[in-house]
């Protein structure tokens, strides 16, 4: 009688039904994982198509006439087929990142074994045994985030692409979109970036030096790290010689150490425009795939022109700053410093500095708004405002004069009586209205530029009064681009009227006086400019703000620590700046006259040459609150009323007036009698034939330019 089988044991039997259910879960995940290949590999873009699509966005910036300034972004070389692409960098790259290439399906199981291994001993993620393809896939489609859910789509994305391209296709893919550092993507590029040629021309140690840089492109890149280029690269050829696809010899023969870089472009002052001009672009456009071309208003020679101006003018020390507006308010020209490379901070668009008597400007159009006109009178006469005093470089007063006199003259006296008598609050508003966007405070010495204002907005507000009091704002970009299509274009507003027509010519017709015949002699050009200096307490500031035929250009100079500077007045060094640029930048332009003849002051006598470049235009020295201070910065004893008590005059003269303190002045000249004979003398005119018996009213004493607001 046969025997019963025995009864298997219970461990046994779970054993097996364990097996089955692996085997069972194994083939439904590679049925899973064979269905997401096939899905994936459906959705791939066409070989072409990943051809023409590069990673990032590139922005090329052009100059007004299509110059291209930079490229931002990254860059992409020549597209080189399989064919054109040198062996030596097909070898240098399969060698050094996947010398399995042509073996696996995409994923290598032995590099993913490798990087586990390394894993464990080390107890971090050191090798990622990522593939040729992997990588490809991961630069086109994903990220760089370590986490397994992008590790499996990067896997799935490797078999579809495997499946969908043949190897060289994927090799060449990858040569031409790989990023090499420094901005470039592509052999090709980074061939040109660092050799300065294409790569089909790239040498065994040159291709080893662009092979290497893909494990960490910020730290092989030579122009960061040459040396460490160089070491890389030296590890490139010996891999090389390990896998056959170069002899010992030639390893050895290969010297990446004689491998000459291309040198790095110069950075010029165009990089201050630019700098400036492209973050606009995010309020401009909303694309961030497609490659931009950005067309901007800058012109290079006036460009060159500016900066030759700037360099030449601004004294040892000092920085300057230069912006030009066209009528339109497309910025030509802009120079935020003498040198981009050792500062990259741009003094016309982000300082702050007090401008002086340019801010008079102001002033004197809300007086003109108010119903005076440049033939008003005011009376030079000593003037307290809640204690402050402000006086004229000459210590004199002149009597009744003219608004066209006082403004050609910088009378800063008369400046502090129209801003009592249009309002403080008044003039702050007119400065608004014309474009300056800085803090105004609104104490009696801010008629005085004591207010810290930039450069472009200044700048701004004098070429809306050229524009005949039509608001001027200043852009940087005309039209963008993107594949040919326009996203992009500017268009320049006009409709809104800051003051009266009557009003500007009326400013005009002061400002063309003070460059004729006034502080701002030095900006003259040969054809009629209109124009204002500015010079701030101890020469820290020097300015200039001018325009001719439709052309306006703001100049400051100074130290960024605010020090003084030595024989700096906006009456020298930034006119004379501005009259070098502009006699080049307009030198094409058709000479245009302004609606109102240059009218002489009623006087026709000049400052002397001291006054007009030696001193500054007025003399008042306040904290950033307006509070009077002495002239060493200390603040003045109040005298319990919020107003600074009487000290004694530095010379031992007379009190000094509550409210300033006047730094030391050079012995004044000898008292003159002025009466007929004193006019006739400075005029040069023969003395009338019978003397005239009533002279109770006394000429003006010569005006001169005042200290230290210009």
């Amino acid at each position: 009688m046969a025997r019963a089988p025995a009864p298997r044991s219970p461990w046994r039997r779970r054993l097996s039904i364990t097996i089955k259910l692996m085997i069972a879960l194994g083939v439904l995940a590679l049925g899973a994982l064979v269905t997401a290949v096939y899905i994936a590999r459906a959705q791939l873009p066409s070989f072409e198509e990943l051809k023409s699509s590069p990673n990032g966005q590139m922005i090329r910036v052009h100059a007004v006439d299509g110059t291209v300034l930079v490229s931002i972004g990254p860059s992409y070389g020549e597209w080189l087929p399989f064919d054109r692409i040198p062996r030596v960098m097909r070898d240098a790259t399969i060698a050094v990142e996947d010398k399995r290439f042509y073996s696996h399906l995409g994923v290598d199981p032995i590099g993913v074994a490798r990087s586990v291994k390394v894993r464990l001993d080390r107890g971090r993620w050191v090798q990622g045994g990522s593939t040729i393809t992997q990588q490809l896939a991961r630069n086109v489609f994903l990220n760089n985030q370590k986490k397994f859910g992008r590790k499996f789509r990067e896997w799935i994305l490797a078999l579809a692409m495997e499946r969908k391209f043949t190897k060289d296709q994927v090799l060449e893919l990858y040569l031409n979109k790989v990023y090499y550092g420094g901005g470039a993507y592509g052999i090709d590029a980074a061939s040109r970036k660092f050799f300065g040629h294409g790569a089909n021309r790239l040498s065994l140690s040159e291709a080893a030096i662009i092979a290497g840089l893909v494990k960490a492109p910020s730290n092989y890149s030579p122009t960061a790290d040459a040396q460490a280029a160089v070491d890389r690269a030296q590890v490139v050829l010996r891999v090389m010689a390990e896998n056959g696809v170069i002899s010992a010899g030639e390893a050895a023969d290969a010297n990446p150490d004689a491998v000459k870089l291309a040198p790095e472009p110069k950075q010029n002052s165009v990089r201050y425009f630019t700098d400036w001009a492209l973050p606009q672009l995010e309020l401009l456009i909303d694309e961030t795939e497609r490659p931009l071309e950005v067309w901007t208003t800058l012109d290079l020679n006036m460009q060159r022109a500016a900066d030759a101006a700037v360099r030449a003018n601004a004294p040892a020390g000092a920085q300057g700053a230069l912006v030009a507006l066209d009528r339109d308010g497309a910025v030509r020209a802009m120079v935020g410093g003498k040198d981009y490379v050792s500062s990259i901070y741009n003094r016309a668009t982000q300082a702050q500095r007090q401008p002086g008597s340019a801010f008079k400007l102001f002033v004197y159009l809300a007086a003109l708004e108010a119903g005076m006109t440049p033939e008003s009178t005011v009376v030079d006469e000593p003037v307290s405002i809640g204690g402050w005093s402000p006086r004229n470089s000459s210590r004199r007063f002149s009597g009744q004069v003219t608004l066209r006199t006082a403004f050609a003259y910088s009378l800063n006296t008369v400046a502090a009586k129209l801003g009592q008598q249009v309002g403080f609050t008044t003039v702050a508003d007119m400065a608004r209205r014309f474009g300056i966007t800085s803090t105004i405070n609104t104490h009696p010495s801010m008629v005085l530029g004591t207010s810290d204002v930039r450069l472009i907005d200044m700048t701004r507000a004098f070429a809306s009064v050229a524009n005949k009091g039509v608001a001027v704002t200043p852009f940087g970009i005309t039209k963008v681009t993107a594949n040919n299509e326009v996203i992009f274009e500017h268009e320049v507003d006009r409709s809104r009227v800051l003051v009266a027509p009557y009003v500007a010519a009326q400013m005009t017709d002061l400002l063309q006086t003070a460059v004729n015949t006034g502080t701002g002699r030095a900006a003259q050009i040969g054809r009629p400019v209109a124009g204002k200096t500015g010079t701030t307490s101890s020469s820290k500031d020097g300015w200039f703000l001018g325009f001719s035929s439709g052309l306006t250009t703001g100049v400051w100079m100074g130290r960024d620590d605010a020090k003084a500077v030595g024989g700096l007045q906006g009456g020298a060094a930034p006119a004379r700046a501005f009259a070098q640029f502009m006699g080049k930048a307009v030198a094409k332009r058709p000479i245009e006259q302004f609606e109102t003849e240059v009218t002489l002051p009623e006087w026709q006598l000049e400052p002397d040459e001291e006054s007009y470049f030696g001193e500054p235009d007025n003399s008042v020295f306040v904290d950033e609150t307006g509070a009077p201070i002495a002239a060493d910065g200390v603040p003045l004893p109040d005298d319990g009323y919020g107003r600074g008590v009487e000290r004694p005059s530095p010379r031992g003269e007379r009190p000094v007036p509550e409210g300033y303190y006047e730094e030391p002045l050079a012995p004044a000249a000898p008292e003159q009698r002025l009466d007929q004979d004193w006019i006739d003398r400075v005029t040069g005119r023969e003395p009338p034939r019978e003397p005239r018996r009533d002279r109770r009213v006394q000429p003006p004493p010569p005006p001169v330019e005042e200290r230290p607001y210009q």
